[in-house]
């Protein structure tokens, strides 16, 4: 489930930088959500790594 919640994250953070081509977007607003597919991704590694799911080289 963490990682589908970054990848919906990382569509969001993509479909807000190319708004950015027409429309203003806060840079903080595109800070954050990147920060927040950072932190998704962590978490998802540690869920795996306690439910002892073998992690996939990337």
């Amino acid at each position: 489930v963490l990682h589908l919640a970054r990848t919906v994250c990382r569509r969001a953070e993509r479909r807000m930088v190319a708004l950015g081509a027409t429309a203003a977007v806060a840079p903080l607003l595109l800070t954050y959500i990147n920060r927040l597919s950072d932190l998704l991704f962590v978490l998802a590694r540690r869920a795996s790594r306690r439910d002892g799911c073998e992690e996939i080289p990337w």
